[in-house]
């Protein structure tokens, strides 16, 4: 059965976390990310992927006029092999991001397969979407996230190549550009994000910018 409501995002703790339980039917996940919320895996030796949802009181995100990237960037665009698209692998890209399992001190990777299940049903109903890089027609990086109207959430990135995540960081700047979307959701602040210019706000900022964008239909 969906989750039908989430507790007041005011009675997360300090590090975010308002709720465990639960489960990743599409209705449950489209009303997270609508609220404000996300949700986040538990790893560890006893709860090994315990269904966690957060909204953490620091919110990362990136604004597309404040988009950096650098002039060692821009010196490999202008050498790459890459290629770029969108949507043409989005499970092979989650299956990829969830090898990834040197993220800092997570201790291991956040996408279990009920993760991976629960995504590609949102993407095959245009609520999820993937960028991909390229080289020789060989997937080597890609990012996916969530759009519900004018809101995008960026959740996850791979490399196998240097730079090739940071194409697919590019292919996602000129997609929300196309579709005139301004901003978009990087959850936490990691180097990747803040290297391309993402910064925090607060929650109350985060959903006053939630709202703005849910309103415009896609």
């Amino acid at each position: 059965m969906s989750i039908l409501e989430f507790p007041p995002l005011e009675s997360a703790d300090e590090d975010g976390l308002l709720a465990i339980g639960g489960d990743l039917e599409v209705d449950s996940l489209l009303l997270a990310y609508k609220s404000g919320i996300f949700p986040w895996p538990i790893n560890g030796p006893i709860n090994d992927g315990l269904l966690a949802w957060f909204s953490p009181p620091e919110r990362a995100v990136l604004f597309v006029e404040e988009f950096h990237i650098s002039r060692s960037l821009k010196r490999s665009i202008n050498q790459s092999r890459f290629t770029t698209r969108v949507d043409s692998s989005f499970r092979e890209v989650i299956a990829s991001c969830a090898e990834i399992t040197n993220r800092g001190d997570q201790g291991g990777t956040l996408i279990i397969p009920d993760i991976i299940s629960a995504y590609t049903r949102l993407h095959e109903l245009g609520f999820a979407h993937s960028f991909e890089t390229y080289l020789d027609d060989k997937l080597v990086g890609g990012i996916y996230g969530v759009r519900i109207n004018n809101f995008f959430a960026a959740e996850s990135s791979f490399y196998r190549e240097p730079n090739a995540s940071k194409f697919a960081m590019l292919n996602l700047l000129e997609y929300l550009k196309s579709a005139g979307i301004a901003w978009f959701d990087c959850q936490v602040l990691t180097p990747f994000s803040e290297s391309f210019g993402a910064r925090e706000i607060t929650r109350a900022e985060y959903i006053e910018l939630l709202n703005q964008s849910l309103s415009v239909q896609s």
